[in-house]
């Protein structure tokens, strides 16, 4: 529900800067989606054969949302809204 939602709410922003940013949003949506697809597939709460299908499904969106943030904002790189930083440690 969080993707379409998004979706729907850049739509109704001023600019393309602005629904790029919901755009964003979705994408965000996107990796959450993934995520519990796994969790679900883990604890076996569905089975291999739905997963499959519908992390494909997730993933097609996900290419979809990256294409439509690019025709936005074509010189601008497409990233998440978050920005997370990784340290490596040395073992």
């Amino acid at each position: 529900m969080s993707i379409p939602t998004n979706i729907v709410e850049g739509r109704g922003q001023k600019s393309d800067k602005d629904f790029a940013r919901f755009l964003g949003y979705a994408l965000n949506s996107t990796a959450e989606l993934k995520y519990h697809l796994i969790i679900a597939r883990d604890i076996r709460a569905i089975p291999l054969k739905d997963f499959n299908s519908l992390m494909a499904q997730a993933i097609e969106v996900e290419k979809m949302l990256h294409g439509f943030i690019r025709s936005l904002t074509p010189t601008a790189p497409v990233t998440s809204t978050r920005r997370v930083t990784s340290r490596r440690r040395n073992a």
